[in-house]
């Protein structure tokens, strides 16, 4: 494994890590005890729904929304920082269900984005543009992360979670972006070689062409349907398929029990053998093909990412994935942000990348969907209107950065987008926190952690 990847994950648990200790200082400041969180007049847990009716502010956020849309799902990261802030600043919504409409949004880009990666091809081989082997590697720990992220953020104080927003966003878009920079020189030199002749003239003084460079462009050689097919891994689909079906049923089944009850832990446990058992399976298949192709002299990697399939390797992408998720659920986020730059990080191509980013991510979000529709936190025309909105985005925008990647030839693109929407989540959220933790600070609200079994 690379230093810079360790690095940049002991960058995330460093972060995450001070942000929480942090908060004994905060606590040992406030003065105010729990109940006073609780009064009528310090709440902010009233429903706030505005009407669908056209104006200015619905014009507004469906401009926002369709940016932001085509952005974070060409990146790889979703948008849930931008949505957020636009649907309570602008539409007017309250925070939680400005979040729940957020994943609905996600949801929907990340199912079009999708749709759109199946039917075209991989820029450099003969294989799916969405790496299963990493997808069914991290979909089960990212999902666990979530539902033990989605947990903690009831007992994580708000102001923890501002903090969390810009170190971990500012630490990751800033990561991505000396990434872009390393590839667009990258991509410059060997654009340089192109344009050149590059060979060797043999006997006769003929001159033979090195054909070794090839352009990472798509190439349309197989019609729609033929490539949809050959994207198409239905048996590890299948085992992705049932990992979701069984945390959304374990979810639904877990709001109707009393929280913190014998059956509530139950259930919840239940989550762990499942994604330990399915992140076991693809740990072990990797190793194993590792082996067997070192063995063999066999260099070219099984899967897009460049490391070494090792036990210790395997652990770390297990933290990661965890880490991502949790962070992902604690920040309302479909951990997308997390595992984006880290994909890039471990040698992933920026337009795989993107694709088993978003792909995962539609599964994560949708799970976060299914929840917040049973326990009613949107308003059902607005959500189907943004959602429709962010399809159309999602669609378009994956078609637009993959024709201006074929015009220049430059896939570090897809990188820069996933920087500039993760730093612009940072400024958003961020300020957006600030002004929130300000206000509740005027108002004397507790700020430290809360109680999780009262919160839930």
């Amino acid at each position: 494994m690379a230093t810079t990847t360790k690095g940049f994950v002991l960058y995330l648990l460093s972060g995450f890590s001070i942000s929480v200790l942090s908060v004994l200082f905060v606590n040992n400041y406030s003065a105010v005890n729990r109940q006073q969180l609780q009064s009528p007049d310090l709440s902010n847990n009233d429903r706030v729904w505005p009407e669908l009716e056209l104006n200015w502010r619905l014009v507004l956020a469906t401009v926002i929304g369709f940016l932001g849309s085509a952005c974070g799902t060409v990146g790889g990261v979703g948008g849930g920082g931008i949505f957020v802030p636009v649907l309570t600043l602008i539409v007017g919504f309250d925070t939680k269900s400005a979040a729940a409409i957020s994943k609905c949004m996600i949801m929907g880009a990340s199912a079009s984005s999708v749709w759109y990666n199946l039917r075209v091809p991989h820029p450099t081989k003969e294989v799916p543009i969405i790496d299963y082997d990493l997808a069914l590697l991290f979909q089960p720990m990212l999902m666990l992360g979530i539902t033990v992220g989605v947990a903690l953020s009831v007992v994580f104080p708000y102001w923890l979670i501002t903090v969390l927003i810009i170190v971990l966003f500012i630490g990751t878009s800033s990561r991505s972006f000396y990434r872009g920079i390393e590839m667009w020189k990258e991509e410059t030199i060997l654009k340089n070689e192109l344009t050149k002749p590059h060979g060797t003239v043999n006997s006769r003084g003929e001159l033979l062409i090195d054909t070794e460079y090839e352009p990472l462009i798509p190439k349309e050689e197989k019609s729609e349907l033929q490539m949809l097919c050959s994207n198409l891994r239905w048996k590890r689909l299948l085992v992705i398929v049932t990992v979701w079906l069984l945390f959304t049923v374990i979810q639904v089944i877990k709001n109707d029990v009393v929280p913190c009850s014998t059956t509530y832990w139950v259930l919840f446990c239940l989550q762990f053998p499942v994604s330990v058992l399915v992140f076991g399976y693809e740990a072990i298949k990797l190793c194993k093909d590792y082996k067997k192709r070192t063995s063999s002299g066999n260099t070219e990697t099984i899967c897009e990412a460049s490391i070494q399939w090792s036990p210790l390797n395997i652990a770390f992408c297990a933290l990661c994935g965890f880490l991502g998720g949790t962070v992902g659920g604690l920040l309302g986020s479909g951990g997308g942000f997390i595992l984006g730059p880290l994909l890039l990080e471990i040698g992933v191509i920026p337009q795989v990348a993107s694709a088993t980013a978003t792909f995962v991510m539609m599964f994560s979000s949708s799970l976060s969907v299914v929840e917040f529709y049973l326990l009613k936190r949107f308003p059902i025309p607005y959500a189907l209107y943004l959602m429709g909105v962010s399809i159309l985005a999602g669609f378009w925008g994956q078609y637009f950065v993959r024709k201006l990647i074929a015009i220049l030839k430059r896939a570090s693109l897809i990188v820069f987008i996933l920087s500039g929407v993760i730093f612009a989540s940072a400024l958003t959220m961020g300020v957006v926190g600030i002004e929130r933790s300000v206000r509740m600070t005027h108002n004397h609200e507790f700020m430290g952690f809360l109680d999780f079994c009262s919160s839930q």
